[in-house]
């Protein structure tokens, strides 16, 4: 678990001066020890963060011909070591993964990451042929940026690290914003910085001479099929995922909110790992906090907990912070939390567990319940579903009934494209000061794709293209790996994907959402949270824009330097309805406000937040 910066120069020659205050912009990822390698022409920066092979699994590695920097973890490593020693009686001067994938590479060439089970981003160069390659795993866990200049390929585990060669000033990619505005993230392969890209999760990218090429190596399929021992499969590779994923040589613990996702890994952690100690995070205003309900599941599983109280405060101080280190603004809330919990448990272990990704594999957002609901209406003859649009275009906004038959009779390749759908076009237009690019170009392909699948299996695979790197898989990596944390994901396993792939939506979605990983956890989970709904780390952002944050909020609106980009008027008559009750805007307000604080960082850092002493919100209860 680390950070990188290469460089492949196009002259030969390498400014290391440049390139080293550029990798100290990623010492978060790596801490304890710094690497910048210079070898024909190219220059392999690299922040290490010791997990396993603590004394030994320096980076980068040569094996022959390839050099090669990876960021992630391989948890099949040991096999593949057997295999290659057995194979091609290789021999091995260390006991890590780095090493085990450039002899991987250097024997089976770049279709050996079809082999890896685990999270990773990597850079190889076959100094044999001059060709660079760059892998990111299938469902985008880890991160990897690159940019082409004259002067030759850079390629870094953030974008920040990139920013100093682009060139691009405050330039902005317009088409990148608009996506953000509807969608609250950047969607792959964009960034905000028109130069900078970012390499599709389970995409390769391949560069010899002046040719260069990125191609996809994974495709996510979703085959449902009826077998009598589905929940069985989910059960059985969600435990060896969650076994796998412990192996590490420094303290290791997990997130615990209120739901299954987190108390699955957890309940399976403690079956090999009895001692873990969990983690998590609330509020102030009750209703917003999971604190109690984790305490009870902690204490049911017999496992230690610690919980963090944040208050409004904190969140002025710290968020400035934290949008630096997204490097792309993400305007999900939850960002807020998860950053004071990787703060509280960076400071007892270096890796965690976490639940992310079940929700898209097994169906637990309540929208997609919404094609059962729709199906009434969808299922009318054309003619009479043109009929009660016209309907629904006619009643006023607010009358019962109108989202309803908009919804119902609009087809699910405009209607759904993601969790959160912030600004629509009309508003949008009205915001941005240029052209609205519409969030179909991002989903057209992906119908494309699945049309062969139901309309549930559809918007889950949609999310998997979209959301889940784009927004959850961002927002874990980049708050986790700020306080030096490793954030290991065992639901993104590629045998518990098989799994849930194969899964009928009756299976996914029968009397309540993640049906199928409910009933597989049964009896390892306390029935009270297999039959809990979901939370998630729930956020009051609807109460802070009406409290001390919403005037900040405003202070931030009023200072921001993006009127070429954006009418911020409209943005604070927003705003001013939200405050006084009128309507609730938070999600819109929150997302032009991390835009705001975004535009006017760039790639300068933040001093670091004075925020109160968090020591006496974070107490063990369990």
């Amino acid at each position: 678990m680390c950070g990188f910066l290469v460089f492949i120069s196009a002259s030969g020659e390498v400014e290391t001066d440049r390139l080293a205050e550029a990798l100290d912009l990623l010492r978060h990822r790596g801490p304890d020890e710094t690497t910048l390698h210079v070898e024909d022409g190219a220059a392999f920066g690299f922040q290490r963060l010791a997990i396993v092979d603590v004394a030994h699994g320096r980076q980068p590695v040569t094996w022959g011909s390839w050099t090669v920097v990876f960021n992630g973890e391989i948890y099949n490593y040991l096999q593949l070591r057997a295999e290659l020693a057995r194979d091609h009686a290789a021999v091995f001067a260390t006991e890590g993964e780095a090493e085990v994938l450039a002899a991987a590479l250097h024997h089976w060439g770049p279709s050996a990451v079809r082999r890896l089970r685990g999270m990773f981003a990597i850079v190889a160069l076959d100094r044999a042929t001059g060709t660079v390659h760059a892998f990111r795993d299938p469902f985008g866990i880890k991160p990897l940026y690159h940019l082409t200049t004259p002067g030759g390929l850079y390629l870094a585990s953030e974008k920040k690290a990139l920013l100093p060669f682009a060139g691009t000033g405050t330039r902005v990619d317009t088409a990148a914003l608009s996506h953000y505005l509807t969608l609250q993230y950047v969607p792959e392969p964009e960034t905000l910085h028109p130069a900078v890209r970012r390499l599709p999760a389970g995409h390769a990218l391949t560069v010899h001479a002046t040719k260069t090429e990125i191609s996809a190596y994974f495709r996510h399929s979703l085959q449902p099929v009826q077998r009598p021992d589905a929940i069985a499969a989910v059960r059985d590779a969600l435990r060896d995922s969650v076994h796998a994923h412990l192996q590490a040589e420094v303290p290791l613990g997990a997130f615990l909110s209120s739901g299954i996702d987190s108390t699955a890994v957890v309940a399976l952690a403690r079956e090999k790992h009895p001692d873990i100690r969990t983690y998590t995070v609330g509020f102030d205003d009750e209703r917003y906090s999971e604190i109690e309900a984790a305490t009870e599941t902690a204490a049911a599983l017999g496992v230690g907990l610690t919980a963090t109280l944040v208050h409004d405060a904190d969140v002025i101080a710290e968020l400035p912070r934290i949008v630096w280190h997204l490097d792309d603004p993400v305007a999900d809330p939850a960002i807020v939390p998860l950053w004071f919990l990787a703060r509280t448990a960076a400071r007892d272990v270096t890796v965690v567990l976490s639940g992310e990704g079940a929700d898209e594999l097994f169906a637990g957002y309540e929208i997609y319940r919404e094609p059962a609901a729709l199906a009434g209406v969808a299922g009318l003859p054309a003619p009479l579903r043109r009929g009660l649009r016209a309907v629904s275009a006619a009643l006023p906004e607010g009358v019962r009934g109108k989202s309803f038959l908009e919804r119902a009779t609009t087809p699910i390749d405009e209607r759904y494209y993601g969790n959160a759908r912030i600004f629509g076009t009309a508003e949008k237009a009205r915001l941005m000061r240029g052209p609205a690019d519409p969030h179909t170009t991002v989903t057209a392909p992906l119908y494309e794709a699945a049309a062969h699948l139901d309309d549930v299996a559809t918007m889950q695979y949609v999310d998997l293209h979209t959301w889940l790197p784009g927004d959850i898989l961002t927002k874990a990596d980049r708050m986790s790996m700020a306080h030096s944390l490793e954030l290991r994901v065992p639901f993104l396993d590629r045998a518990v994907y098989a799994a849930a792939a194969q899964l009928p939506t009756a299976l996914k979605l029968a009397r309540t959402t993640k049906f199928a990983l409910r009933e597989a956890m049964r009896g390892i989970v306390p029935d009270a949270v297999v039959d809990r709904r979901k939370l998630g780390f729930p956020t009051p952002t609807r109460v802070w824009l009406r409290g001390e944050i919403g005037v900040w909020a405003g202070d931030v609106f009023a200072d921001a330097a993006v009127d070429h980009l954006l009418d911020l008027g409209h943005v604070q008559r927003l705003l001013a309805a939200h405050r006084r009750g009128d309507a609730d805007h938070s999600r819109k307000i929150w997302t032009v406000l991390m835009f705001c604080l975004w535009y006017g960082q760039q790639n300068a850092p933040p001093a670091r937040a004075g925020s109160r002493s968090l020591d006496e919100r974070i107490r063990p209860t369990v």
